[in-house]
């Protein structure tokens, strides 16, 4: 399978096998002129042809889709309809869906005999309970609006949350009875709340701005201090758009949006990487104390992403003081290097802390695959 995930700047690509995960192919296009996604798919077909796979070597083509909104809940067989539909829902995400159809586009251009599938982010949580999908707003504008929480890195929470009922000795396809709180910490970040393998909430909304602190996105905002910067600010829709996307998070509050640097400006004592830090946690630490009130308590906490992954500062600082709900974390498996699912959490803990690495490229080739075949 060759699994792609276009932006506005860059064209991520993996050839991938979807039975045994088998990565024979994998790389970035980045700095994406006008009209430079046809350009990188031709750069990507070269790579692959280099690589020794000849066109009859792939089976179809699988493409990351953020937003696929109300209609689109399961991978989709991309024909002209479809990818029209796709692109209408860039209303609910401009700076996201416009990319994706270049990319499936030029792909479609690239590869004319090849099926072309779209797995979107966003399915994963279609089915969420009303009560966490709706806002409180209007119920008529919500409605002629497509108003709802959506829900987004869906493929990596339904992969993760799988993947830990596996490692706890559950079924993946019937884990009856599991709570699971699963945190992907990467420069955007979300949190979900997954029982019996479903999800029942998840931290991001309409868009991918909502929940947790991120990057450059702020996560939870008064949504009276947008229209106090309408009003007093002096900012346009455009300008809150930029500043929402680009220009919050880590990034606005400390200038630096890698966690790596954060956490090396802390060290240095820096204060507004401090202070940033600790919103960062704080953020963290409150959305999983509401998932456990959601879930009625937990049976896991699953870290996951490169943030997610990769930092035991990260993981220690936002489970830290958790004991009397059950988390507590063994420093030395914490800080243990490893690979696979593993626990860090202490003998003690109620509740298992764990890592999950993710693999949202061989998700979305296997879903495509189960499509296609």
């Amino acid at each position: 399978m060759l699994v792609l995930n276009a932006g506005s700047s860059s064209l991520k690509y993996q050839a991938v096998e979807p039975g045994r995960g088998t990565v024979h192919l994998q790389g970035t296009v980045e700095r994406l002129e006008r009209d430079g996604h046809r350009a990188a798919l031709e750069q990507v077909a070269h790579e692959v042809r280099g690589a020794g796979l000849a066109q009859q070597d792939l089976l179809a083509v699988g493409h990351r889709v953020v937003h696929g909104g109300a209609d689109f809940s399961t991978p989709t067989l991309l024909d002209e309809d479809v990818v029209d539909r796709i692109d209408a829902l860039s209303v609910l995400a401009p700076l996201h869906n416009p990319p994706a159809v270049a990319g499936i586009r030029s792909a479609q251009a690239a590869y004319p005999d090849l099926a072309q599938v779209a797995v979107f982010d966003t399915a994963f949580f279609h089915d969420l309970p009303d009560r966490a999908a709706t806002y409180a707003i209007d119920r008529e504008l919500a409605e002629t609006h497509q108003v709802r929480r959506y829900g987004f890195h869906g493929t990596s929470h339904e992969w993760v949350s799988r993947a830990a009922a596996e490692h706890l000795g559950r079924d993946p396809d019937a884990p009856a009875g599991l709570r699971v709180v699963v945190l992907h910490l990467g420069n955007g970040a979300s949190a979900s709340a997954v029982r019996d393998g479903r999800p029942v909430d998840t931290s991001m909304g309409l868009t991918p701005l909502e929940g947790l602190v991120m990057g450059t996105r702020p996560g939870d905002v008064d949504p009276g201090v947008l229209l106090h910067l309408l009003r007093e600010g002096g900012l346009d829709a455009a300008a809150l758009e930029r500043m929402l996307f680009k220009g919050a998070g880590l990034g606005g509050l400390t200038g630096l949006s890698d966690v790596r640097d954060v956490l090396a400006a802390v060290d240095r004592g820096d204060p507004a990487a401090v202070l940033g830090w600790e919103v960062y946690v704080h953020r963290i630490r409150k959305y999983v104390g509401a998932y456990l009130a959601v879930l009625g308590g937990a049976d896991a906490v699953v870290f996951t992403a490169g943030v997610g992954e990769h930092s035991a500062r990260a993981r220690a600082d936002t489970m830290a003081g958790l004991e009397q709900l059950g988390i507590e974390i063994d420093p030395p498996r914490n800080e243990a290097d490893g690979s696979g699912a593993r626990h860090i959490s202490s003998d003690r803990s109620r509740v298992a802390v764990l890592v999950v690495p993710t693999n949202e490229e061989l998700a979305i080739a296997r879903q495509t695959a189960a499509l296609v075949r």
